[in-house]
């Protein structure tokens, strides 16, 4: 094994064999870090994007977290008894887009599958852009370098993810318990302090001061928005539904076992820091603004104090956040390889890498995520607007398609009735985010959503196509077996010459070797012709080639050579044309660089100007090791 390998290796582990696939598996403790990372840490931003609403309302604005946060959590509960019950009838993956196509038709799956991957995307872009962001809060030093953090954090994401779902899963665990256990410390303490003190704490802190209210009027609509950017705490709990398959056996008990773990432990976090924001008149300062402090960090100083707790505290919530992106990175390649398997998605995605997964899905989520933080800047308050659409979108229809799936099961009424009660809740709330936060950049994903679904159905319009011309359903005609008239362009007389052409004897006896000739000087080659090609083969009793010499009087050599062979083609009715392009491979790049690549310009037009009866073969001569 050479150095090279052995590098690669212990970034991206060793290549997996098909038959460890079960070694990859995962239980429900590795899975709350592999499915529920994005869940969990946008606790870390949820209520700070339904606080920072409220800022116009002062000291009002607080009071009112409590009841959004509830309706959140009843929204949360009513989306988990559905999903539990997806896993239930899905067990190898029934993730919005499955059920979708279905129970609701070609449409409705498309429309799920567009939503989800951008959603996916967003999830990875703002996962890493708000721990960056979180980072930036406690080092504004690093503000001007929140672009390259945020690739750096990608880079590394990358890596890890490239190594399996089981080392994931292992590498991820201790920063997901860690962040976990602390808000519950935090939250458990706060409401000892706030029993004790008959619900109004002080501060072990003292917090920065809540900015006089510019308004005290509550409307429907504030509200409405507060609760649509507070929704974005809901985003990635459809994610165990996707992966059921990555869970070992008994695949269906562990994936609900996951499933509800992630949910009771973000009802509780949301629910926690409501509470507490409430009772510790905690309200969020301006994010960008001097002086810009995070809702958690203000939390955890008032709680808790500015001592080794606090600081724990906020590091597991940079790690967590920064790594909420592998929620993406473990569901966007399942989604596309599903999406392939019906051919509206290209066939790419269907193949399995060196460590069991679908790579080019992983290669498509970085690509698009860089993207999408370098339009941004890396910054998590331009790409909120666009978030949690897809989700909620994603949501009601995979609800609406399980409505369907137990309508037909029959004896499934209450069943039946608990997913359709998902689906009214989640479509209304689809329909307030979209409305609320439309102007603010809903529309960019709204737009993505219709582009992304013209793009599959092309490419299904593609293969469709592609399956109707090639499918064959007879066997093969003997009359159509015939030798092949050989197109053998030749530069002068060689031992790569030579090999093209011993092989275009064995393969026909109609050979053509073209020779382009770009000025009058005597030609070496033709003068040769006879001596070195055409007498030896002669006296041996062997068919001899046609030497078609072809004049080039401004000095091209492809283009005479190419309209040879579309003429040859053109002339011949039935025969297969048969074009040899000797080329010399060398060794190493940078030797590449000494020698022209007019085989390779060659083959490349030939292939955009051919049709099915001109084939192209490479006659390959290897230049031995200096």
């Amino acid at each position: 094994m050479g150095v090279s390998t052995r590098f690669f290796n212990l970034f991206f582990g060793r290549p997996l064999a098909t038959s460890e696939e079960r070694a990859e598996h995962i239980g429900p403790l590795a899975g709350i870090p592999v499915f529920g990372l994005d869940a969990l840490s946008s606790a870390a931003y949820g209520p700070e994007a339904a606080l920072t609403l409220l800022i116009p309302l002062g000291l009002l604005g607080p009071k009112y977290i409590v009841p959004v946060s509830m309706a959140i959590v009843i929204l949360l509960t009513i989306v988990y008894f559905s999903y539990r019950q997806t896993i239930e009838a899905y067990p190898r993956g029934g993730g919005s887009y499955t059920v979708a196509s279905e129970n609701l038709g070609e449409g409705a799956g498309l429309l799920a599958a567009a939503a989800l991957m951008i959603d996916y995307v967003l999830t990875a872009a703002v996962g890493i852009s708000a721990g960056v962001g979180a980072l930036i809060s406690a080092a504004p030093s690093l503000q001007p370098h929140t672009l390259e953090l945020c690739l750096a954090v990608l880079a590394i994401l990358t890596i890890v993810n490239m190594r399996g779902v089981h080392d994931t899963g292992v590498v991820f665990m201790i920063p997901t318990y860690l962040f976990t256990a602390t808000l519950l410390i935090v939250i458990a303490v706060g409401l000892w302090q706030m029993a004790q003190a008959g619900g109004h704490p002080h501060p072990v802190m003292q917090m920065p001061p809540v900015p006089k209210a510019l308004t005290t009027a509550v409307t429907w609509w504030l509200l409405l928005k507060v609760f649509s950017s507070g929704c974005t705490a809901m985003t990635g709990v459809e994610a165990v539904s996707n992966g059921v398959m990555a869970f070992r056996d008994p695949t269906r008990k562990n994936a609900r076992t996951t499933l509800t773990i992630i949910i009771a432990l973000l009802a509780i976090l949301l629910l926690g820091i409501a509470l507490l924001c409430r009772a510790y008149g905690i309200a969020a300062t301006e994010p960008g603004s001097t002086g810009y402090e995070s809702v958690l960090s203000m939390l955890t100083r008032a709680v808790m104090g500015h001592g080794w707790f606090y600081y724990v505290t906020i590091a597991s919530v940079l790690l967590v956040l920064a790594l909420s992106a592998n929620t993406a990175f473990a569901d966007f390649p399942r989604l596309t390889r599903a999406i392939a398997l019906d051919d509206y998605m290209p066939r790419i995605f269907l193949i399995r890498g060196r460590r069991l997964l679908y790579s080019w899905g992983i290669y498509v989520l970085v690509a698009l995520t860089a993207l999408l933080l370098i339009i941004f800047g890396g910054v998590t308050d331009r790409l909120i607007p666009l978030y949690a659409i897809g989700a909620f979108m994603a949501f009601t229809l995979s609800q609406a398609g399980m409505v369907m799936h137990w309508r037909r099961q029959g004896g499934a009424r209450g069943r039946m009735i608990v997913n359709a009660v998902g689906a009214v809740a989640t479509g209304i709330t689809t329909l307030v985010v979209l409305v609320t936060k439309f102007v603010e950049g809903a529309w960019i994903t709204a737009l993505l959503v219709v582009v992304m679904i013209w793009f599959m159905r092309a490419v299904h319009r593609h293969y469709v196509r592609v399956n109707r011309e090639i499918d064959l359903d007879r066997p093969i005609v003997p009359a159509e077996v015939g030798e092949p008239i050989v197109v053998v362009p030749v530069d002068r007389w060689s031992r790569i010459s030579e090999k093209a052409l011993s092989f275009a004897l064995s393969m026909s006896c109609d050979i053509r070797c073209v020779h382009v000739r770009t000025s009058d000087d005597p030609d070496p080659f033709c003068d040769a012709w006879e001596k070195d090609v055409a007498g030896p083969l002669r006296n041996a009793g062997r068919c001899v080639p046609k030497l078609v010499t072809l004049t080039s009087p401004y000095r091209y050599v492809l283009h005479p050579i190419v309209d040879y062979v579309l003429g040859v083609e053109r002339e011949s009715e039935a025969c297969k044309v048969c074009v040899l392009v000797p080329e010399l491979v060398v060794r190493h790049w940078w030797q590449g660089m000494l020698h022209n690549r007019r085989s390779d310009l060659l083959k490349v037009v030939l292939l955009m100007r051919g049709n099915r009866r001109i084939i192209v073969i490479n006659i390959p001569w290897y230049l031995e090791d200096d």
